[in-house]
C-alpha cells in the first residue's frame, strides 16, 4: 500500500484529516481508509484521471508575468479537506453575521456615517481610503445590499481555532474553482460519493441567479442578467464564462452594452437593443464607467453609473463596496459587528497590529523578524512581508514603507495555518491550507457549504495563491454518524 498513516508526521501542526500519526479524525476515517487501500498503480491512475478531467474540462487559470499573461491548467490535489457539519454549521453562522455587519457599515458610510460620529470608527480612516467613491455618496441600492457577493479568507491556528484572515468585497473570485473541483472528483472518486454523506455545493450557480434577480429594479420572473467581463486577458475570465454559461446569462463585454437617453442599459443583440435590468460586474470601480472614473477606460460603459444611480439597473457587487475591503478596515470588523448588531464576533480576526496607532506601529518596527506585514489594498499574496522568511534588507525597506504611510500597513503575528494531507508522488505530506467559503446577500444570505481549499503545494510554504504556485483541493462537508 501506497499510503500508511502510521507514518504521516503531523509536525504538531492541526491537521483537518489526522490527529496524529496512524489515528484520522472522526469525520475523516472512510476518507483515510480508503486512501490507504490504493495501491501505488492505482493512485497514479487517480492522478492520470485527475488530470485528464481538468485538461478535458478546460479548467485553466492565468498568471501575470513579465511576458505577459500564460494559461495554465488548474493545480489540484486529490486529497479532499474533510470538515464535520458541526463545525461547519458554526463558521457559517459567523460569516452570515460578518456579512451583514459589513453591509450595515458600507451602507451608513455612504449616508449618515454614524459610525464616525460615534468615534467607533476614525474619521482618517476613511479619509486615506483609496476605495472610498465619493460617487456612490447618498445612493440607495436595492436592499440596502452593497456586498452581494463576498469572499472571506479563514485559517485555523494550531489550536484548532478559526479566524477570519481578509474578506474579499470587490470581485472575489475562485468560486467556479470551487464548483469545479467537485465535479473531478465526482468522476474521479463516484464511490466515495455514494458512500459518505458530502453536502453539495452545486445548486451555487442557481442561488447567484436567485440573488441577483432579487435585486433586480423591475419585478419580472426572470430578469434580464449579464455577466460583465473585461474580457479574455483577464487572470478570472476562465470564471466569468464559467458562471455565466451556469446562470444561462449572458457574458458581456463593455462594449457590447450601451446606457439610452432614458438612463436604462440596453445590450446589443442580433434582433436590436435588449434592455438589462441587473449586471454581475466583474471590472473594478476605477474601469466600470469612464463617465464617472477613469475616462480612459475602454472596459466599461459610459453612463452606467447614471444609470445606476436612477435605479434602472442593479450592480453586483455596487461600486464603493470596495471600502469595507481594506485591510486596515478589517482590523475594526469586530467593533463594526459590536455597533451595528449588538453582538460578539462569532469568528475572530486574527490578532492584528494597526500601524496608524503610534504604539501598535512601534511594536510593529521592533519586531518585524516575527509578524507578517500587508499593505492595505494588495491581493494575491503580493506586496507582503513575511519576517521571519524575510532578510535584514526588506525589513529595513519595510520600516522605510511603514513610517512613510503607516494608514497603509497592519501586521500579525505568524499563524501555524492548519495542514491537509497532499498526495505528493504516491505519499501523503502534510500542507498548509486556508478556505474562502462565498457569501450570497440579498434579501437573505446564503454560504456556499465549505468553499475553495487552497493549499500551499511547496514544504513548509504558507503562500496558498495560485499565481504563486499554490494549488486547491475539494472540501468536503460531511455528516457525522
Amino acid at each position: 500500500m501506497a499510503i500508511k498513516w502510521e507514518n504521516y508526521d503531523t509536525q504538531n501542526f492541526y491537521d483537518e484529516l489526522m490527529k496524529s500519526a496512524g489515528k484520522p479524525r472522526k469525520s475523516a476515517k472512510q476518507v483515510s481508509k480508503y486512501f490507504e487501500s490504493l495501491s501505488d498503480e492505482e493512485l497514479k491512475l487517480v492522478v492520470n484521471s485527475t488530470d485528464l478531467a481538468i485538461k478535458e474540462m478546460g479548467i485553466t487559470f492565468t498568471v501575470y508575468h513579465e511576458g505577459g499573461a500564460i494559461d495554465r491548467a488548474w493545480p489540484f490535489d486529490v486529497i479532499p479537506r474533510v470538515m464535520p457539519k458541526q463545525e461547519w454549521q458554526k463558521i457559517e453562522y459567523g460569516l452570515k453575521q460578518r456579512v451583514k455587519a459589513l453591509n450595515m457599515f458600507i451602507d451608513d458610510i455612504y449616508h449618515d456615517q454614524k459610525i464616525i460620529k460615534d468615534k467607533v470608527f476614525p474619521a482618517e480612516l476613511l479619509e486615506q481610503s483609496v476605495n472610498f467613491r465619493k460617487q456612490c455618496v447618498g445612493v440607495t441600492p436595492p436592499l440596502n445590499i452593497w456586498a452581494h457577493i463576498c469572499g472571506s479568507d479563514l485559517v485555523k491556528d494550531s489550536d484548532g481555532t478559526v479566524y477570519v484572515l481578509e474578506d474579499n468585497l470587490r470581485v472575489p473570485s475562485g468560486v467556479s474553482y470551487m464548483l469545479e473541483n467537485r465535479e473531478v472528483m465526482k468522476r474521479v472518486f463516484p464511490d466515495m460519493f455514494e458512500q459518505l454523506s458530502i453536502l453539495p455545493v452545486d445548486d451555487y450557480p442557481s442561488q447567484l441567479f436567485d440573488m441577483l434577480a432579487a435585486i433586480s429594479p423591475r419585478p419580472l420572473d426572470y430578469p434580464e442578467v449579464v455577466v460583465l467581463t473585461p474580457g479574455i486577458y483577464n487572470s478570472a475570465y476562465f470564471e466569468h464564462a464559467y458562471l455565466a454559461q451556469q446562470m444561462g446569462c449572458e457574458l458581456v463585454e463593455g462594449r457590447d452594452l450601451v446606457v439610452g437617453d432614458d438612463d436604462c442599459v440596453y445590450m446589443r443583440t442580433v434582433e436590436g437593443l435588449q434592455r438589462v435590468d441587473v449586471i454581475y460586474r466583474r471590472i473594478d470601480d476605477l474601469f466600470l464607467d469612464p463617465e464617472a472614473f477613469n475616462p480612459d477606460s475602454m472596459l466599461g460603459v459610459p453612463g452606467l453609473m447614471r444609470a445606476w444611480k436612477s435605479g434602472n439597473v442593479a450592480l453586483a457587487n455596487a461600486p464603493g463596496a470596495g471600502v469595507a475591503d481594506d485591510k486596515v478596515v478589517y482590523a475594526w470588523v469586530p467593533e463594526i459587528i459590536k455597533y451595528y448588531l449588538g453582538e460578539e464576533p462569532t469568528l475572530p480576526n486574527v490578532p492584528t497590529y494597526r500601524c496608524m496607532n503610534d504604539s501598535e506601529r512601534q511594536y510593529v518596527l521592533e519586531n518585524l523578524d516575527k509578524l507578517v506585514v500587508k499593505p492595505a489594498n494588495e491581493s494575491g499574496g503580493y506586496g507582503m512581508l513575511i519576517g521571519p522568511m524575510s532578510t535584514k534588507k526588506e525589513q529595513q525597506k519595510f520600516a522605510g514603507l511603514i513610517k512613510a504611510d503607516p494608514r497603509n500597513y497592519i501586521a500579525q503575528p505568524t499563524l501555524n495555518l492548519s495542514t491537509v494531507p497532499s498526495l505528493i508522488g504516491t505519499n501523503a505530506e502534510p500542507r498548509h491550507v486556508d478556505m474562502r467559503p462565498f457569501i450570497l446577500s440579498s434579501d437573505d444570505i446564503k454560504v456556499t457549504t465549505g468553499g475553495l481549499t487552497r493549499v500551499a503545494m511547496r514544504k513548509g510554504s504558507l503562500v496558498v495563491n495560485s499565481s504563486q504556485g499554490g494549488g486547491s483541493k475539494d472540501t468536503w462537508i460531511v455528516e457525522e454518524e
